[in-house]
């Protein structure tokens, strides 16, 4: 396998003819045969609120897609119950930070509505609907679906009506042993108030009879499940008999909650979970510190305003409504459940090593030939650049390169953007051996990366140790570019080599998630990435770019220019075309663009894994624009931006969405793919994602989805499977 993850016979091909991807995907774009044809508008006004699909909603509908998974019979039983999880943790953030913030708008009456014109209270109103509805739909995929199939395969969830006189003794002395010592029952009454609980804890509200020893009889109860229980215990095969036998943390608190109560009566026990808003409020203007503002706010994030409330399905009434009046909500911000409240728990079974023939086929990561027994890492890269698709390819050739510049006497400084990468990863192991070794190591990490701000604290806390120079970023703009610089002196000069990636610096990530790695020495670019880093570490104007676009500054009014370029191709009745690849598009100014594109005859296709407030196939606006959603085993994040352009093609891989945030508000990277065999290359992939006929989903003009099949004598196509086969090695069970 060569660097581009071709044949020999392929790659001689590709340098020989490299079609336009108009002809590379001639099934799909038939530019040649019929170019799309302008449709005399039926809209004008590009700003009409009817052209655009609810952000929030559109994220809704990638969640149920996610959903739909766990019913997809090609996937194995456990990566099911995966996907189903997936949808609980998915919606979880979804409260936490989107409902979250729509309901701060209108408690605060700054209702604001978006291109779209729904206004917040109407978007939660039908927010509230949807999730009801797919709620109530994944609680009956998992008790009449998933929990049946896998009984069939020796994975037992026991119930409580379920349990014999052996596992009833078993779970007694549990309770006794486990549970009872740490869990600490509240009473409520004048002098113990309702507790204030943590964001996502379980907990269960008891209702009791009788008077205690001092007299008191409130009736109700809250028992807070500590966090370091075990949410699903397996049952020893002597006990639960052969198989995997599991038991319910809430049920055995079901099942013992008289024991709490000693002397009293519990007339009933239901288990409830509270989601909290969880996004950070840090006035990054008004901090001299922002470490330290970061570490206070952290603490608050665990108790924020209520945003939803989960009970079980049996729970009376009368108890909700106590319990919705506690946390100031309203009757369509409960959610009432068939099963566990806490799903996301049950993560931790779909590992089993005795069952792997329910989980994916694992597979080593292809190592490109180039770098198999190179010896020195920095001596192939200076030849040529090394373009890694992962997790197809491995991510150890990164990894490899901090790690060789961090023991290389000739290597001088070494210059790191960290998004999310772990505090004790490889990468943050290199960084550390780099500074302790002498080298000049600058690490710029943002702290503000939502959900890993506490672990961004302590590998800056880490760095710092070991004598690095930590840069918190740019007040007000988020730093998400992926970039690495590493400085070296070769025959008495200095050599400069880059990484820029599509995704994060975290090896568990890049197991998991579909991007781009470019390995280079290229003179420009890599003076583009030196500067890009002074602008971030020092002070100063901008500087001007050579290949490198970057946001907040350039990356926007380029890929508006490019597709004006290609809009002005297909008006002089040129083949135009536009692939972009991205995980959201919602920037309306970006959108209006292509309806523009579309309107001329540019032909669109857009591969938008989440959010996508477009809505395509309106006559006269966007019938030359189709969007499609691949879902599948891995999660697809890579970013890639294709222009036709008259047949000299542009073709770009970047750290952005297509997201106001993104391009107005932080600092992103956008680089050019260069030299005819990577241009192939990412065209062929571009290719395998847009004739996928297995996991691909097409977006309808009413914001609804409907999965793509094989039609006729279609073979059935799956992208990722095949870059799976191509890329990777498949290990033997």
């Amino acid at each position: 396998m060569t660097n581009q993850g071709l044949s020999e016979t392929e790659l001689q091909d590709a340098t020989d003819e490299a079609p336009p991807l108009n002809e590379a995907v001639a099934e799909v774009v038939a530019l040649e045969e019929a170019l799309p044809v302008p449709i005399a508008p039926t809209i004008t006004n590009l700003d009409d609120s009817s052209l655009y699909i609810h952000r929030e909603l559109s994220q809704l509908q990638f969640n149920i897609r996610v959903l739909e998974q766990a019913l997809d019979e090609s996937n194995p039983l456990l990566e099911r119950l995966k996907f189903l999880l997936i949808f609980s943790s998915n919606l979880d953030e979804f409260f936490e930070i989107r409902v979250a913030g729509l309901k701060k708008q209108v408690a605060f009456a700054r209702e604001q509505a978006g291109a779209d014109g729904l206004q917040p209270h109407q978007a939660l109103a039908r927010i509230s609907e949807l999730v009801h509805e797919q709620v109530d739909r994944q609680y009956a995929i998992l008790n009449h679906v998933l929990l049946p199939a896998l009984s069939e395969h020796g994975i037992r969830f026991i119930r409580r009506r379920h349990w014999t006189t052996k596992i009833k003794t078993w779970v007694r002395r549990y309770f006794r042993d486990e549970i009872a010592p740490i869990v600490t029952p509240i009473g409520l009454d004048p002098t113990h108030p309702f507790p204030l609980l943590v964001n996502k804890s379980l907990n269960f509200i008891v209702e009791l009879e009788g008077i205690d020893a001092f007299g008191r009889d409130s009736g109700l109860a809250i028992i807070p499940a500590p966090r370091l229980l075990p949410r699903v215990i397996r049952v020893p095969e002597a006990v639960g008999g052969a198989g995997d036998n599991f038991v319910f943390l809430s049920s055995m608190i079901h099942a013992h909650a008289d024991d709490l109560f000693h002397g009293m009566r519990v007339k009933g026990c239901y288990q409830f979970r509270l989601t909290r808003n969880a996004d950070l409020s840090v006035d990054t203007e008004d901090v001299e510190d922002l470490a330290r503002a970061l570490r206070g706010e952290l603490i608050s994030r665990r108790y924020g305003d209520a945003v939803r409330l989960e009970v079980a399905d049996t729970c009376p009434q009368h108890l909700a409504d106590f319990l919705l009046k506690q946390f100031s909500l309203g009757e369509s911000e409960l959610y009432r459940v068939n099963g566990p409240v806490n799903l996301t728990r049950l993560f931790s079974i779909t590992g089993l090593d005795s069952h792997p023939e329910l989980q994916y086929s694992p597979f080593t990561p292809a190592i490109p030939k180039p770098l198999q027994n190179s010896g020195n890492i920095f001596n192939v890269v200076r030849k040529q650049d090394i373009l890694l698709m992962h997790p197809f390819e491995s991510f150890t050739p990164v990894i490899d390169l901090l790690r060789e510049a961090a023991k290389d006497p000739s290597v001088l400084a070494v210059k790191q953007t960290l998004y999310r990468s772990g505090a004790n990863s490889e990468i943050v192991d290199a960084l550390v051996e780099a500074a302790r070794n002498g080298k000049e190591v600058t690490a710029v990490i943002e702290l503000r990366a939502r959900f890993d701000e506490e672990s961004n604290l302590q590998l800056a806390t880490r760095l710092q140790q070991a004598g690095a120079v930590v840069i918190y970023g740019v007040v007000g703009y988020k730093t998400h570019a992926k970039m690495m610089l590493i400085l070296r002196r070769e025959n008495g000069e200095l050599c400069r080599y880059a990484h820029l990636g599509t995704g994060n610096y975290h090896a568990g990530n890049a197991r998991l998630y579909t991007d781009y790695s470019l390995l280079t020495s290229d003179d420009a670019l890599c003076e583009d990435v030196s500067k890009l880093f002074s602008q971030l570490i020092g002070m100063g104007k901008t500087m001007r770019m050579k290949k490198l676009l970057h946001a907040p500054f350039t990356l926007k009014k380029a890929l508006l220019d490019l597709i004006a370029q290609e809009t002005q191709h297909a008006s002089e009745g040129k083949p135009a075309h536009i692939i972009l690849k991205v995980n959201s598009l919602t920037d309306p100014r970006m959108i209006k663009a292509l309806y523009k594109a579309s309107q001329t005859g540019v032909r669109v296709d857009l591969i938008v894994r989440g959010m996508c407030c477009l809505r395509p196939g309106i006559p006269g606006v966007s019938h030359n624009i189709q969007v499609r959603s691949i879902i599948g085993r891995f999660l697809e994040h890579s970013r890639v931006f294709y222009f036709f352009n008259d047949g000299e093609e542009k073709l770009y891989l970047s750290s952005a969405d297509w997201m106001e945030r993104n391009l107005d508000r932080r600092v992103e990277t956008c680089f050019p793919v260069e030299g005819k065999k990577l241009v192939m290359r990412v065209k062929k992939e571009l290719e395998g994602f847009l004739t996928d006929n297995t996991q691909s989903w097409i977006l309808q003009s009413d914001g609804s989805y409907v999965r793509n099949s094989p039609s006729g004598n279609q073979n059935p196509r799956n992208a990722q499977n095949a870059l799976l086969e191509r890329l990777s090695n498949p290990i033997s069970r």
